[in-house]
């Protein structure tokens, strides 16, 4: 006979033991003796058909996923802004001090080297789990994440909120996992990443994943609040989510850094991964009135430690073709290990830089990660007698036209009809961020270019089932998966438009600031160099590069067709009452937050600024407003104060 008391209090108990385990580091039973209470609620559940929500079987995916969704996270994800000495980490402190007027009170953890992830809540019960992504759309991993033992399925908390943390490998699990896998793997980060971004779960599972948690993105004030970084950490061990012991409040910056020192000491006793420390504002309400830039928040920043460094020997020196037909040079090495991975090739920016370092094929250099991901030459450790110049290459090495120098940069002059000019610009077009055409590597795409003579994007537009067929490969489900990709991208945005066209030194930020200040293709087409100067951040080398990209007829000739062939534009930017203005709140409100504040802009069509220059033309101002105010007088900008402010709202929701 079914008892669903006994169900209850077994998942109460094996709940437990997972929270003793992987929160605590304090188990109470053996490994066995859990595999045995799993089992025994597994043949109740199967024998009952009953599955209760908080069962821990709940956490293994039992199928493959056919691939990941996407997910807008509902509080947005920055990155940290770096600092690599004592010196640049005080310059911080000093501007916060500075701006709030005194000391200010800083926590200190750890910066895990893994994956970042974000695991939404709706009325206590885990829901979904997200990747980082862009810091706006992530992909949904909750499958993956259901694996991780350490992740709570149910929580004490009525509020829809996020909470997010860093999924790793402990280094201990990766020595036992290539102890009894013939999938090897080189290091705890790549072992966590390829892991979690993985189709089958029971690859996830078979990784033994931790989250480490240590903060929230989002939540819906409905009966939660937090007033420090410090509560926010309570509440994460209060709910029983992983989190690491090391966590220091301290009321100085000369504190901050003389734990710094010992962290980095204690670094390779470790049983994971960490490439620094975050060191963050403790007091929410000051992090408000600090705000972010466009990528970081000003209230928090990461001190990275120095990087390993190891020495090896250059074998060779090869040069790729990047899509704006500069000459790359890339370093080919004598394996060295180097941070967990072997290392066979370094980056090196370009001829100047070897001739600079006097980098020589066959002398012994040093060599180091930085950022701990890309791996870079540094210096010359020696010169053997056999050691040579690195020769510089006079001709094309992918089609053998001849190559130009500009400035420090090596230059194919053949744009037209060098293969891998044409495939990187391709790649460029249907990447994530552009046109995000799927299916479309950059493998497939050279057949494209080498079999059926695709060059331009607008190309890609105009392939049939029939030319499709003629690939090696591609049989009916891919070539009708791949056409309707193509399909469903000629409905996009006019930002990821023009970042698709990829002219030189326009990113994507760049691309939104174009349509935010022109609005249509045409306007952005024919704007003047002292037009797009008038963009903040935009300088003359950005506003050349536009100018000259659309000057040339065969880039608005393509433009055309790409147009004719049926691609329209959504809008980027919300609108409403807002539309037309670039707005900069400065000064306390007394009715919202900040954050509050620049959300309800957004949503109304107004772009968000930082500081008061001649693109912004809207300053809300709250009580105790200072320099900003000051300098929007000056360049008489319109000024509204909270109660105007709240006035437009309604005159918005009037309309609407």
């Amino acid at each position: 006979m079914f008892d669903l008391i006994k169900m209850a209090e077994l998942i109460e108990a094996l709940n437990e033991h997972s929270k003793r385990y992987y929160t605590q580091d304090a188990p109470t039973i053996s490994d066995g003796e859990y595999d045995a209470l799993y089992d025994e609620l597994v043949r109740m559940e199967r024998e009952s058909g009953v599955v209760l929500e908080n069962s821990p079987t709940r956490r293994v995916g039992d199928e493959v996923l056919k691939g990941f969704s996407k997910h807008k996270h509902k509080g947005r994800l920055y990155s940290l802004d770096k600092c690599k000495t004592p010196d640049e980490l005080r310059q911080w402190y000093d501007r916060i001090v500075k701006q709030h007027g005194g000391d200010v009170k800083l926590s200190l953890e750890y910066k895990f080297d893994g994956l970042t992830v974000v695991l939404g809540y709706e009325k206590s019960k885990f829901v979904r789990a997200t990747t980082r992504g862009d810091g706006e759309i992530g992909e949904d991993v909750t499958a993956q994440i259901k694996t991780v033992k350490g992740v709570p399925m149910t929580i004490d908390c009525p509020a829809d909120i996020e909470v997010q943390g860093e999924c790793i490998m402990r280094l201990s699990v990766l020595e036992e996992y290539n102890a009894t896998h013939t999938d090897f793997l080189k290091n705890a980060r790549n072992g966590a990443a390829g892991g979690l971004r993985n189709l089958d779960p029971e690859v996830t599972r078979a990784r033994r994943l931790d989250v480490f948690c240590y903060g929230i993105s989002y939540y819906d004030y409905e009966g939660v609040t937090f007033d420090s970084q410090t509560q926010m950490r309570d509440f994460i061990i209060k709910n029983g989510f992983q989190y690491d012991n090391y966590y220091k409040l301290c009321d100085n910056i000369e504190d901050i850094i003389a734990f710094l020192g010992k962290i980095e000491q204690a670094r390779s006793s470790l049983d994971f991964l960490i490439d620094g420390a975050v060191i963050k504002v403790d007091d929410l309400a000051l992090r408000e009135k600090l705000g972010f830039t466009e990528k970081f928040p000003r209230w928090a920043i990461a001190y990275k430690f120095k990087p390993e460094e190891a020495t090896t020997i250059v074998k060779d020196v090869m040069w790729q073709v990047s899509r704006t037909g500069k000459l790359n040079p890339l370093a080919i090495l004598q394996p060295v290990s180097l941070g967990g991975a072997t290392v066979s090739r370094a980056t090196l920016s370009n001829i100047s830089e070897i001739e600079r370092k006097d980098i020589r094929i066959g002398s012994r250099v040093f060599i180091r990660r930085s950022n701990d991901v890309i791996p870079e030459i540094t210096g010359i450790a020696e010169h053997t007698s056999n050691s040579q110049k690195v020769s510089t290459p006079q001709v094309c090495p992918v089609c053998g036209s001849s190559v130009e120098r500009r400035g420090v940069f090596l230059y194919c002059t053949n744009k037209d009809s060098c293969g891998k000019q044409i495939v990187s610009k391709l790649s460029h077009f249907v990447s994530k961020g552009a046109m995000n055409i799927e299916g479309l590597s950059d493998k497939t795409l050279e057949q494209l270019y080498v079999q059926l003579g695709v060059k331009n994007p607008s190309d890609l537009y105009r392939l049939t089932e029939e030319d499709l067929y003629e690939l090696e490969k591609f049989k009916d489900k891919r070539v009708g998966n791949l056409l309707a990709n193509i399909e469903s991208s000629k409905k996009t945005t006019l930002s990821c438009f023009i970042y698709a066209l990829g002219i030189p030194n326009i990113g994507k930020k760049s691309a939104r600031q174009l349509v935010a200040r022109f609005h249509t293709l045409d306007a952005v087409m024919n704007a003047t160099v002292e037009d797009m100067t008038a963009i903040e951040d935009f300088g003359d080398t950005m506003s050349t590069c536009v100018f000259d990209f659309f000057a040339q007829q065969q880039n608005r000739a393509e433009i055309s067709a790409l147009l004719n062939m049926g691609i329209t534009f959504t809008d980027d930017f919300a609108s409403g009452v807002f539309s037309g203005y670039t707005v900069v709140i400065t000064g306390t409100l007394d009715a919202y937050k900040r954050s509050r504040a620049q959300k309800l802009i957004a949503d109304r069509g107004g772009e968000i600024a930082e500081s008061v220059s001649k693109s912004v033309n809207l300053v809300l101002a709250g009580r105790d407003a200072g320099s900003k105010l000051d300098k929007a007088v000056k360049l008489g900008i319109k000024i509204i104060d909270e109660a105007q402010f709240k006035d437009m709202l309604k005159e918005d929701d009037v309309q609407n």
